[in-house]
């Protein structure tokens, strides 16, 4: 990982808000900025020095993992931070304000010295994991292809009389075995009916001939998270549901036709959406068409009609339309992708044309 260039991301907010260091106290940054993979730290950065501070839990896995100037073990987090500001005599201090709670914060200020002002920092710091270097990538790749292995090693398994969770469970233990870390969400199995909720959690439901199943699922290598779902028919389904699938399926090609880097994010989601309005069932879509995958299953951007963004090269995205219709079922199909130059690739291999499931 090229964690230079990630302080020197750092180093421009600095310049641009005036800020004499960052602090933070959010795991998922602490990880992104130091390499440090355990649960509990806090990741300084300076205009010339970089600061890692842990409890002596992690003191060994601080020194074999984390890429930083200085590593400093405490008893007391917030009395550490703010020992660290009174010894760098440091005027404004930013901090990542989503990341710590309001009585966090005000323990902080209760402890630091009256000359440093702490400035609160949010949207400036969502785009410093928002485009993805080689070293994710690669992660990334790896845990796509684990879904895809995992994913045809079940299909066989997805018949009727078997419940959403033994199928959730069969997927856990494969991606499992096959070298996944642990799952990036709760997976979704979603049935019949159940199908018409956009996160119908695994249930003890059994699935039943005739139906649409619903799965979204993922694995994390290297703690980067893989995010796909695939919808599938269990016997004959036709009718209404075939009909909805075949919606889905085309405001998904139609979405993922457009990626390219500097198309309007809402652009995007507005393709999508229309076609499924076009076809009658636009209040039957209710959620965005998308979110950025990381380190967090869910980051920046956001693919929504409300994002002011544009999408640019390097950036990991879901496309994910769905129709969800209240005592019939629901459709939902995902591939994540990479933002290329002049369009995408593809980081998830499952096939989304119709398909039965059980063979």
């Amino acid at each position: 990982m090229n964690y230079f260039n990630r302080h020197v991301a750092v180093r421009h907010i600095l310049e641009e808000r005036q800020l004499a260091a960052l602090i933070f106290f959010g795991m998922t940054n602490v990880r992104y900025l130091s390499g440090f993979s355990g649960t509990d730290g806090v990741f300084i950065c300076t205009s010339s020095e970089t600061i890692f501070l842990t409890d002596s839990r992690y003191t060994t896995q601080a020194q074999n993992q984390v890429i930083a100037d200085r590593v400093v073990c405490y008893s007391n987090k917030l009395q550490a931070v703010a020992d660290e500001l009174a010894s760098l005599r440091l005027a404004r201090a930013g901090f990542d304000a989503d990341a710590i709670s309001v009585a966090l914060f005000d323990k902080l200020k209760g402890l630091i010295a009256s000359e440093t002002e702490l400035v609160p920092c949010g949207a400036e710091l969502e785009a410093l994991r928002a485009c993805k270097d080689s070293d994710e990538i690669f992660f990334l790749k790896q845990a796509a292809d684990l879904n895809r292995q995992a994913f045809e090693a079940v299909l066989p398994k997805i018949v009727p009389g078997v419940s959403e969770k033994a199928i959730a469970l069969e997927l856990e233990f494969t991606l499992k075995r096959l070298g996944g870390e642990e799952n990036s969400f709760d997976f979704i199995v979603a049935s019949g009916d159940r199908g018409a909720l956009p996160h119908g959690v695994a249930s003890d439901k059994i699935i039943k001939d005739g139906e649409l199943v619903t799965i979204d699922f993922g694995t994390r290598v290297g703690g980067y998270c893989s995010d796909e779902t695939v919808t599938v028919a269990v016997g004959n389904v036709e009718g209404k549901l075939r009909q909805i699938f075949d919606i889905v399926l085309e405001a998904h090609d139609s979405a993922l036709r457009e990626v390219k880097a500097g198309i309007k994010i809402a652009t995007l989601d507005q393709i999508a959406r229309d076609y499924i309005k076009e076809q009658g069932y636009g209040e039957f879509f209710g959620h965005g068409l998308g979110h950025g995958v990381g380190l967090d299953i869910h980051e920046f951007p956001s693919v929504s009609s409300r994002s002011t963004e544009s999408l640019q090269e390097g950036m990991i995205i879901t496309i994910e339309p769905g129709i969800y219709i209240p005592n019939l079922g629901g459709v939902r199909i995902e591939d994540s992708v990479i933002v290329t130059a002049s369009g995408y690739e593809l980081l998830t291999r499952i096939p989304k044309l119709f398909r039965q499931a059980g063979c």
